[in-house]
């Protein structure tokens, strides 16, 4: 009995210890697509730091572990995105929190979404995929890259492949899981990675719409490995435990569809000029964005994403 609960409170040490290390690495701070494409040498250089944090295998001292790197919404992290990486970590992954607010000193770009930009948070997650790439304790071609809302953008975007050529040909994620991403773009060019991509997404979101997913999935699918889950009587945010609340601030892009350019240009609707700036994206979102969004938890929904999350970083990384 006594070597019985000696076994377990080793074998449950096994499971839960873990290592935590701060990565810091160089990037950059890109506005649009189109400066990594076009411009990417003469963007200023930005510190970046993120936190890995791996699993400890007393009986494999020298293995490697699958990676996920985790992006976070235009809120900044939250409490159900530290669940999934909770999650992924006790199924025997490492992860990777990616903070790019932090790094510059940013809490939210709600209601402006031009303090950090996609673009920047892209160059971010690949930067730190060179380094991670490196790391003794990671598998290098086993690493996937998942977000929410504005890292959703990030972990779509990130496997197109006019960006990938640009900043790293070599490298390449694993498979990518957006959680309620931007999908209010028409790509001109629609060569994506031939990793598994999968958008999850809520049939009443009103911040980042399911529509425009169908026909970006439809237009992407003919070249690319993509797929998409809608979740009825679903909000932005459907996977945490919040009530549904209203955000007078935040953007709502129901009406939105904004072509992309093959260099990385996202164009105005009707005039069809570049949002390359700040004050330009203004303009350009006066034409269809309106203020004000809805965003909370669902039940259902939630247990669904966290099964079909886990089940896709199982098959995708093993």
């Amino acid at each position: 009995m006594r070597f019985f609960i000696i076994l377990v409170c080793f074998t449950l040490h096994n499971i839960c210890a873990q290592k935590k290390e701060k990565i810091i690495f160089k990037s950059a701070n890109p506005f649009a697509l189109s400066d990594i494409i076009n411009n990417l040498e003469s963007q200023p250089e930005q510190e970046v730091f993120g936190q890995l944090t791996i699993p400890i295998d007393s009986l494999q001292p020298n293995k490697k572990f699958p990676l996920i790197i985790g992006v976070a919404g235009s809120l900044g992290w939250r409490s159900h995105h530290y669940e999934y990486l909770e999650m992924y970590r006790k199924n025997g992954f490492a992860t990777f929190e990616l903070n790019s607010f932090k790094s510059r000193n940013i809490k939210s770009t709600v209601g402006s979404q031009d303090e950090v930009t996609t673009a920047a948070i892209i160059l971010d997650a690949y930067r730190a995929l060179e380094v991670l790439a490196n790391h003794p304790k990671i598998d290098k071609n086993k690493v996937s890259i998942t977000g929410w809302s504005l890292g959703g953008a990030v972990a779509l975007f990130s496997g197109w492949m006019p960006i990938k050529k640009a900043i790293n040909n070599n490298l390449k994620f694993a498979s990518h899981l957006a959680f309620y991403p931007p999908c209010f773009f028409d790509p001109e060019n629609t060569d994506f990675t031939d990793s598994p991509i999968h958008i999850l997404i809520g049939e009443f979101d009103n911040w980042t719409p399911a529509q425009p997913c169908n026909y970006f999935v439809n237009k992407i699918s003919k070249n690319g490995n993509i797929n998409l889950t809608i979740y009825p009587d679903s909000h932005h945010s459907f996977d945490s435990k919040e009530p549904i609340k209203f955000n007078k601030n935040g953007y709502s892009f129901e009406n939105c569809m904004f072509k992309l350019t093959e260099k990385g240009d996202v164009l105005m609707n009707y005039l069809s000029l570049p949002m390359s700036s700040p004050i330009m994206q203004k303009i350009g979102f006066l034409f269809c964005v309106k203020r004000g969004v809805s965003f909370g938890g669902n039940p259902k929904a939630r247990e669904e994403a966290f099964k079909f999350a886990k089940s896709f970083m199982l098959k995708t990384l093993n």
